[in-house]
């Protein structure tokens, strides 16, 4: 299996230097996963893009942090469930409802309330 660098703004390709200010503008931080794709500037670039098409609908943060963490729990991505467990907390998600999604559980019905 290939390991690929976790980049920095100091060691990422001089194309991927602006996606990653972006991200790190963003997120207060480049996530270790933002740090990987930065070796190729397509690739963070289209994750931006991808980024911005997320959080450009109508659904709130909460209801996009419940989306990905379930994603990333699926497809069994330990940086993503890494970064979207700390996203839904930080989104206001219960705890007790990360948890559940961590662990492959259903969370409780979101309510208008929590949206």
């Amino acid at each position: 299996m290939e390991r690929f660098p976790v980049h920095t703004l100091d060691s990422a390709p001089e194309a991927s230097k602006s996606a990653l200010r972006d991200v790190q503008a963003r997120f207060g931080m480049i996530p270790n996963l933002a740090g990987a794709m930065a070796a190729s500037p397509v690739l963070i670039q289209s994750f931006i893009g991808i980024f911005d098409k997320v959080h450009g609908g109508g659904f709130s943060e909460p209801q996009i942090q419940t989306v990905l963490l379930t994603d990333a729990v699926t497809n069994a991505s330990t940086w993503a469930v890494a970064l979207h467990t700390a996203l839904a907390l930080q989104a206001g998600l219960d705890p007790a409802d990360v948890e559940a999604m961590r662990a492959g559980r259903s969370p409780r019905a979101m309510s208008p309330a929590s949206t």
